[in-house]
């Protein structure tokens, strides 16, 4: 019988793990970054910036097309205005100084008319037009932006999965050679060989371990939380990273391996490239502002007016047609066009001064950030042969121990001192990862489409 329900009770528990893994998805750092920059909020919020920058260029094009519009109405005169004319106009026997008040319409008038207007010239068109395609590459330039912040976000959410994992392998062959050390002396403890008190700073040590492990598990929770808010996924959803910190090449960090750079690597200083074409344009067109305009206009419709409203209907309309052409000439606006003029230069000149700020903006972050990434780096092999001192500490003087030439007290200074100095290593991992990102970021070469 226990046979056989341990046999259901291991069916069970395979297909559960097979479940599990189908459901769970696994991914790479780079399909992280891939997954995100097409599914995160931002992401799409950016996209349909786009579109609407895309729908303002045909906005503007469409005011080049020609304008066709119809109208149609009717109108009653309740009362008819009165014209005043000369009697002697009507009846030459009339006293001069007469007038006669005569009713001047019908009382029931409609009309219908097509009328057309086409813009020949306009100078500010034209630049509109160059204009409305430079602000939708600026809105792809956003686009782009915040899918870099996006993989900033999401790479070093994923580092942090990566190194909080390495903890947790650490801690538990830690936990695991304590647990083996414990039961030694408990056992030596009772044949009266130690002091209960070795047994108990032992304890003590493990349950330390044990409440850091339990730690690191729920901040490894909180960063696959993390990973997944910033891929957009939602926070129910399992997930799995696949890549390991082992697989990341640190050698290529160092200064010697860095790749060259350009400011227009840096989004930031294309956009504002693209900004400073808007504001060129947008001079340009404020002094297009002194040119006229010129429109062809046409029309065409059916008029008519009769006492009585039904003779609208069976009485016959007339038509009329006009052709004709209108220039529109400023010639005096109160300056308008003058101080508008210096407010476009004004634009243009703190773009110029922005360039000089950025550049030495984008210098101190890739300065700073060699820095930052040099002494991780050299801090990160100092961190590493202290560990692994720390570590063969932890094996000598378990060797005295168990040969009753060491004390019970420095083997447990000797696994606190292992336990902070990996500590040690993994926080300053963490740095160099993401002083490597800040640093890419600064060069433009985090994300590249």
């Amino acid at each position: 019988m226990k046979t056989k329900l341990k046999s259901s009770l291991l069916t069970f528990s395979i297909l559960l793990t097979s479940v599990v893994a189908r459901s769970q998805q696994s991914y790479t750092l780079k399909e992280a970054i891939d997954y995100a920059v097409k599914n995160h909020s931002n992401v799409k919020t950016a996209q349909l910036d786009v579109l609407n920058a895309s729908a303002k260029v045909n906005e503007i094009k469409a005011m080049g097309l020609p304008q066709v519009n119809a109208n149609i109405g009717y109108t009653n005169n309740l009362i008819i205005q009165r014209v005043f004319i000369p009697a002697k106009t009507f009846d030459p026997n009339a006293k001069e100084g007469d007038v006669v008040a005569a009713e001047f319409g019908v009382r029931n008038s409609g009309n219908a008319v097509a009328s057309l207007s086409q813009l020949l010239f306009d100078g500010s068109y034209t630049l509109g037009l160059k204009a409305a395609d430079v602000y939708k590459e600026l809105s792809t330039k956003s686009l782009t932006q915040t899918k870099q912040q996006i993989a900033e976000n999401v790479t070093k959410a994923y580092y942090g999965i990566l190194v909080n994992q390495e903890r947790l392998d650490i801690l538990k062959l830690n936990i695991g050679r304590l647990d083996s050390l414990f039961n030694q002396t408990k056992a030596l403890n009772q044949q009266g060989f130690v002091e209960k008190l070795d047994v108990q700073r032992l304890e003590v040590q493990k349950n330390n371990l044990s409440i850091e492990y339990k730690n690191v598990e729920r901040l490894q929770e909180l960063s696959y939380n993390l990973l997944k808010f910033q891929m957009g996924l939602p926070l129910t959803e399992p997930v799995a990273v696949t890549d390991k910190l082992s697989s990341v090449n640190l050698n290529e960090f160092l200064p010697e391996n860095e790749t060259p750079f350009q400011y227009g690597d840096r989004i930031e200083y294309s956009m504002l490239q693209t900004q400073d074409r808007l504001a060129q344009l947008d001079l340009k067109n404020q002094k297009a502002g002194y040119l006229p305009k010129v429109f062809l206009t046409s029309t065409y419709g059916y008029s008519t007016g009769r006492p009585q409203f039904g003779d609208l209907i069976t009485k016959p309309w007339f038509n009329a047609a006009t052709l004709g052409f209108s220039i529109q000439v400023p010639i005096f606006d109160g300056f308008a066009k003058k101080y508008k003029i210096i407010q476009s230069a004004n634009a243009v000149q703190k773009i110029k001064e922005n360039f000089t700020f950025l550049q030495n903006s984008i210098d101190l972050q890739v300065k700073q950030g060699q820095i930052t990434l040099k002494n991780a780096y050299e801090t990160l092999q100092e961190q590493k042969h202290n560990m692994d001192l720390a570590k063969e500490v932890v094996r000598v003087t378990k060797i005295k121990y168990e040969q009753g030439v060491g004390t019970n007290l420095e083997l447990v200074n000797a696994e606190s001192s292992y336990k902070e100095a990996q500590n040690n290593y993994f926080a300053t991992l963490y740095n160099v990862l993401i002083a490597k990102v800040d640093l890419d970021k600064a060069k433009g070469k985090l994300f590249v489409e």
